[in-house]
């Protein structure tokens, strides 16, 4: 599907009037990152994904849904063991050290639904969202009317405030839509084209910050097996090109979705779930590769 022009000329405008402010809470941000104990501790994978944290998140229990808080230095993820349901747990950075994982309710309702903002000042939850306040998260705020009655599984922003989100199809279809913010208002959310909203099971958008490209999971014709990862870049004339798998390196024959690049712009993660007949013959975990699988699918587009 096109922007139309008038869309485009606001993407541009908000580009100069936001731009310095975006760099440098990016730049900031990035501060944060480049201290080697963020990401746990771990050794950096290489373009072929690896188990996130191995024994200390990934474990022969079922993890899946990270969340890293760019602000606080804290993991989220949500664990579930033998004969119990899934629970959130996080993972702090404190005295120098990153601590054990303990079962939290800090983050209200985490879980399916939840993604912070690429300045992390905004922790979104579906159909709501909390600020950032000096003593934690705020009070839950609706997004507004347009969005009460829409069953969105997950919604992430760019730096320039655009809305993209799901929306949970009973019949499997699933369809992503977008909200863009024009003079200080967001508009109504238009779903996108054919070129996203093709398949079954259309869900767990990722925008990139910068907007250049869209990474979503879906079951479509000539897949791997069950939802696979794809990835659309955007033009220059700010259409949105064709579906691309990501290939075998990230696509497997069970179901690969959810993923997300992380707030330093360094590394892709996302879950691989595997449903065997009983709980010890699944797989339930988080995997992560370097981000430079993305521009190599970029380079390969063109």
């Amino acid at each position: 599907m096109k922007y139309s022009s008038h869309l485009l000329s606001i993407f541009s405008l908000t580009i100069v009037i936001c731009g310095c402010k975006d760099r440098k809470e990016n730049s900031n941000l990035r501060e944060l990152f480049s201290q080697e104990e963020y990401f746990l501790g771990q050794k950096p994978p290489g373009l072929t994904p690896e188990l996130f944290a191995p024994g200390m998140v990934s474990t022969k229990n079922h993890e899946r849904i990270p969340l890293f808080d760019p602000l606080t230095k804290e993991f989220y993820f949500l664990r579930q063991q033998k004969g119990e349901t899934s629970k959130p747990y996080v993972i702090r950075f404190r005295n120098g050290a990153w601590q054990q994982p303990v079962i939290t309710d800090e983050i209200e309702d985490y879980g399916m639904k939840s993604f912070i903002s690429p300045d992390g000042n905004t922790l979104y939850l579906g159909n709501e969202f909390q600020e950032r306040t000096a003593s934690g998260w705020s009070e839950k705020i609706s997004l507004g009317p347009e969005y009460d009655q829409i069953l969105i599984m997950r919604l992430t922003t760019s730096n320039l405030g655009t809305y993209v989100f799901d929306e949970r199809d009973p019949d499997g279809i699933g369809t992503i839509r977008y909200s863009v913010v024009k003079d200080g208002i967001r508009e109504v959310p238009k779903p996108f084209g054919k070129e996203i909203n093709t398949g079954k099971w259309t869900a767990h958008p990722f925008i990139a910050p910068d907007e250049t490209y869209l990474i979503w999971d879906s079951e479509r014709e000539g897949g791997y097996g069950n939802s696979d990862l794809y990835i659309s870049f955007r033009k220059e004339d700010g259409s949105w090109g064709p579906a691309i798998n990501m290939g075998p390196e990230i696509n497997t024959e069970y179901e690969d979705n959810r993923g997300m690049v992380s707030h330093d712009g360094k590394y892709f993660f996302f879950n691989r779930i595997h449903h065997g007949e009983t709980f010890e013959e699944s797989e339930v975990n988080i995997f992560w590769v370097d981000v430079q699988i993305i521009e190599k699918l970029r380079k390969n587009s063109k």
